[in-house]
Protein backbone atom coordinates (compact mmCIF):
# COMPACT_ATOMS: atom_id res chain seq x y z
CA UNK A 1 0.00 0.00 0.00
CA UNK A 2 1.81 2.85 -1.22
CA UNK A 3 1.12 6.22 0.62
CA UNK A 4 -0.44 9.28 -1.33
CA UNK A 5 1.64 12.41 -1.13
CA UNK A 6 -1.85 14.44 -0.57
CA UNK A 7 -2.33 11.79 2.63
CA UNK A 8 0.89 13.71 4.60
CA UNK A 9 0.28 16.11 6.90
CA UNK A 10 2.52 18.02 9.40
CA UNK A 11 1.94 17.54 13.14
CA UNK A 12 1.99 20.67 14.24
CA UNK A 13 0.57 21.30 17.58
CA UNK A 14 -2.41 24.10 17.40
CA UNK A 15 -1.20 27.63 18.77
CA UNK A 16 -3.16 30.40 19.74
CA UNK A 17 -5.51 31.88 16.92
CA UNK A 18 -3.76 34.80 15.73
CA UNK A 19 -5.21 37.97 15.85
CA UNK A 20 -5.91 41.31 13.59
CA UNK A 21 -3.25 42.91 16.28
CA UNK A 22 -0.68 40.28 16.48
CA UNK A 23 -0.27 40.40 12.59
CA UNK A 24 0.25 44.16 12.70
CA UNK A 25 3.22 43.85 15.43
CA UNK A 26 4.40 40.82 13.44
CA UNK A 27 4.51 42.81 10.37
CA UNK A 28 6.47 46.09 12.46
CA UNK A 29 9.19 43.81 14.21
CA UNK A 30 10.02 42.76 10.83
CA UNK A 31 9.90 46.59 9.25
CA UNK A 32 11.29 48.19 12.48
CA UNK A 33 8.50 50.19 12.55
CA UNK A 34 5.86 50.94 15.32
CA UNK A 35 2.74 48.80 14.79
CA UNK A 36 0.75 52.08 15.35
CA UNK A 37 2.30 53.31 11.74
CA UNK A 38 0.98 50.12 9.59
CA UNK A 39 -2.29 51.30 8.27
CA UNK A 40 -4.75 48.28 7.11
CA UNK A 41 -4.84 49.39 3.50
CA UNK A 42 -1.01 50.79 3.55
CA UNK A 43 1.01 48.29 0.85
CA UNK A 44 3.07 46.47 2.93
CA UNK A 45 5.80 46.22 0.03
CA UNK A 46 5.87 50.46 -0.70
CA UNK A 47 6.89 50.13 3.40
CA UNK A 48 9.67 48.07 2.80
CA UNK A 49 8.52 44.58 2.90
CA UNK A 50 10.59 42.34 0.13
CA UNK A 51 9.23 39.27 -0.67
CA UNK A 52 11.72 37.01 1.80
CA UNK A 53 10.28 38.96 5.09
CA UNK A 54 7.03 38.26 3.94
CA UNK A 55 7.81 34.66 3.34
CA UNK A 56 9.25 34.59 6.65
CA UNK A 57 6.15 36.40 8.48
CA UNK A 58 3.80 33.33 6.36
CA UNK A 59 5.89 30.88 7.65
CA UNK A 60 5.67 31.75 11.14
CA UNK A 61 2.09 32.22 10.61
CA UNK A 62 1.42 28.51 9.63
CA UNK A 63 3.48 26.65 12.58
CA UNK A 64 0.54 26.68 14.39
CA UNK A 65 -0.67 24.12 11.91
CA UNK A 66 -2.82 27.12 9.12
CA UNK A 67 -2.08 25.79 5.52
CA UNK A 68 -1.07 29.28 4.04
CA UNK A 69 0.10 29.63 0.86
CA UNK A 70 2.93 32.86 0.35
CA UNK A 71 1.35 33.46 -3.43
CA UNK A 72 -2.55 33.79 -1.60
CA UNK A 73 -0.37 36.93 0.77
CA UNK A 74 1.64 38.23 -2.53
CA UNK A 75 -1.58 39.26 -4.45
CA UNK A 76 -2.35 41.08 -1.44
CA UNK A 77 0.08 42.88 0.10
CA UNK A 78 -2.10 44.64 3.13
CA UNK A 79 -2.98 44.27 6.54
CA UNK A 80 -6.09 44.12 5.72
CA UNK A 81 -5.56 41.46 2.58
CA UNK A 82 -3.44 39.26 4.78
CA UNK A 83 -6.26 39.45 7.88
CA UNK A 84 -8.86 38.52 5.85
CA UNK A 85 -6.56 35.11 4.24
CA UNK A 86 -5.75 34.45 7.73
CA UNK A 87 -9.22 35.15 9.44
CA UNK A 88 -11.03 32.73 6.93
CA UNK A 89 -8.31 29.86 7.19
CA UNK A 90 -8.64 29.89 10.98
CA UNK A 91 -12.97 30.05 10.62
CA UNK A 92 -12.51 27.01 8.21
CA UNK A 93 -10.50 24.84 10.97
CA UNK A 94 -12.89 26.30 13.56
CA UNK A 95 -10.95 29.05 15.47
Amino acid sequence: MAIEPADIRRIVPSAAPITRERMRADIARMLHEDPEEIGGEDSLMDLGLDSMRAMNLVLMWSEGGLELEFAEFAERPTLDGWWELVSAKQAARGV
